[in-house]
């Protein structure tokens, strides 16, 4: 149970490391997951990747059926993206920091936390289930137990809530705003 709490916890932390920087990481891009022929890949596999000031490049000559895939993805990744077709290329502009842009990033990391707490709770009701399913065991018995499960999911919910705190009150700061902007 608490390897499977760590792990929501873990990927709760890959979550927002990947989508939530106040800048929009290429990587982000590159590990963009895209569906293509029933497979899902990362962009980086299917299209050659070109890194500008401000811009990222997408060469997509060799899967030219795979654009609108691609622009779809960009358009749901909350990654704030404009993508711009020519042909087979797809331009991305990287957005500007503005104080919108880490509002809709700090909304987003309450979106995650919120999937974190219920895939916890989601653990702690399945343990629950399994502890009530056991014959024979005495009531005070199971009674304890699905105290100190509760008790543990809270520690972790708890958890999650600081993480989702700390990341929110990064994203607002208005200090961290690159210069010149």
């Amino acid at each position: 149970m608490m390897s499977q709490f760590d792990g929501a916890i873990e990927k709760y932390k890959d979550e927002m490391v990947k989508n939530l920087a106040v800048r929009t990481r290429v990587g982000a891009v590159e590990e963009l997951t895209i569906t293509f022929e029933d497979e899902e890949h990362h962009l980086e596999e299917l299209v050659d990747i070109n890194r500008k000031p401000n811009m990222v490049l997408l060469n997509a000559s060799a899967f030219p059926q795979i654009i609108p895939n691609i622009l779809e993805a960009l358009s749901k990744s909350n990654m704030n993206l404009n993508p711009q077709q020519d042909g087979t290329i797809i331009y991305i502009p990287l957005p500007k920091v503005t104080k919108e842009h880490r509002e809709s990033l700090a909304k987003t990391a309450k979106q995650y936390f919120v999937k974190c707490k219920n895939i916890i709770s989601d653990i702690r009701n399945e343990h629950i289930r399994d502890l009530k399913k056991k014959e024979g065991l005495p009531k005070d018995l199971t009674f304890k137990a699905e105290s100190y499960v509760s008790a543990i999911q809270k520690q972790y919910v708890d958890k999650a809530e600081e993480l989702l705190k700390a990341k929110q009150k990064e994203l607002l700061d208005e200090n961290i705003l690159p210069k010149g902007r």
